[in-house]
């Protein structure tokens, strides 16, 4: 797979050389964590604590260390606000809004063939 590029090198879209940057960026934002951010950011702009409360299971580590991840890669907007204490909110942006779009699509993959996978399961592991 080669992801389209507009300038510089081609080798540095390439995913399937392991020094380009697109496969950095694909192992950045392809993970669990990443996509259930940008999932639940959707069109909206959160508070850290909001996000934390609707996420179930990310620790506060986890959401810092990916929120950081996100805007390092411009997916998301980090805006704070000069009131005591701090008030931190994040946003997606127009890259970000990009790839929801695909987030959208596995969600929807993944309710679409949840029961067909969970049968898989169930025979493998019977």
């Amino acid at each position: 797979m080669v992801t389209k590029q507009i300038k510089g090198r081609s080798e540095e879209a390439d995913l399937r050389r392991a020094d380009s940057l697109a496969r950095e960026i694909f192992s950045d934002v392809a993970n669990k964590w990443a996509f259930l951010i940008i999932e639940t950011l959707g069109e909206r702009t959160l508070r850290f604590s909001e996000l934390r409360n609707a996420i179930e299971g990310i620790s506060h580590k986890m959401l810092t260390q990916n929120l950081r991840m996100l805007e390092r890669n411009g997916l998301v907007e980090r805006s704070v606000h000069p009131t005591v204490p701090p008030r931190v909110e994040y946003t997606l942006t127009e890259p970000g809004q990009g790839l929801r779009a695909t987030v959208d699509g596995m969600c929807d993959w993944t309710h679409r063939y949840f029961g067909h996978i969970e049968a898989a399961r169930h025979r493998f592991d019977a």
